[in-house]
């Protein structure tokens, strides 16, 4: 299906692995141009081989997102090279454990600043650029803020702030036509899921004890499943969707998970 993304420009915060970069890779097998945006430089270098290999026109921006300018940075370059911006994706988040029990104030507020505060500033940046272009905006959510974790709770605050700007931000721009959404996984396959399993004991047995209370397939969500919708969410075939938490969870969230 040809999702009408041809030339368009999308930002991809955390764009080289996981998620963000089945992103990347999913937009640029429209004909997008991708800005990808990373910190881990040797990751970015292989998405950039890789894009350029197939012929895809791409920006790379290396910048932490938390440091300060750095929202204007990467609109500047983007706008330096492309002259515009249709979509930003916000997807740049860490699960960082940060608990209402053992962490610090200062803790919570720099998990605020990793999780949330980054993505008002991009998006403020990025704003007068994708009014222009009547674009769109969708945010990479998690479960978490709708069904908690447990010894997380500045990036489940966070999360949850992600639902609330998703439908405040929808209202703000209607008169704009820029569409404002939000994609939320629970349980996909991603490196940093891995890193995580790799964490106790038997993750294999972990893994089984998870899947297992996926409704759908009993199996984990891959990160192209989160891609395809995300990037059908940037689409003019989505031209009507907008406010919209949308779970790409195979049920997990939402499904009695007693169902067999």
């Amino acid at each position: 299906m040809d999702l009408n993304l041809k030339g368009k420009v999308i930002i991809v915060t955390g764009g080289s692995s996981g998620i963000g970069e089945a992103i990347v890779r999913a937009a640029a097998a429209e004909g997008a141009r991708p800005v990808v945006i990373g910190r881990n430089q040797k990751a970015l270098e292989t998405i950039s081989n890789d894009l350029t290999a197939l012929n895809a026109t791409h920006l790379i921006v290396e910048e932490e997102l938390t440091a300060p300018g750095a929202a204007e940075r990467i609109v500047s370059d983007t706008i330096n090279a492309y002259g515009e911006i249709y979509a930003l994706i916000n997807n740049a988040a860490l699960n960082d454990s940060v608990s209402l029990e053992k962490a610090t104030l200062y803790d919570f507020r720099q998990s605020l600043e990793r999780n949330l505060v980054q993505v008002f500033s991009l998006t403020q940046a990025a704003l007068p650029y994708i009014k222009k272009s009547q674009g769109t905006i969708i945010n990479i959510g998690s479960k978490v803020a709708v069904t908690g974790q447990g010894g997380t709770s500045g990036y489940a605050a966070s999360k949850g702030g992600i639902n609330a700007l998703t439908r405040e931000w929808a209202i703000d721009l209607l008169t704009s036509n820029v569409r404002v959404n939000c994609v939320i996984p629970a349980e996909c396959e991603t490196p940093a899921y891995t890193t995580w399993l790799n964490t106790f004991a038997n993750p294999e047995e972990k893994l089984r004890s998870i899947t297992e209370k996926i409704p759908l397939g009993k199996r984990m969500t891959t990160s192209e499943e989160i891609a395809a919708m995300t990037i059908f969410l940037a689409s003019p075939l989505s031209s009507h969707t907008t406010g919209q938490i949308i779970f790409v969870d195979g049920g997990y969230t939402h499904l009695d998970r007693a169902i067999k």
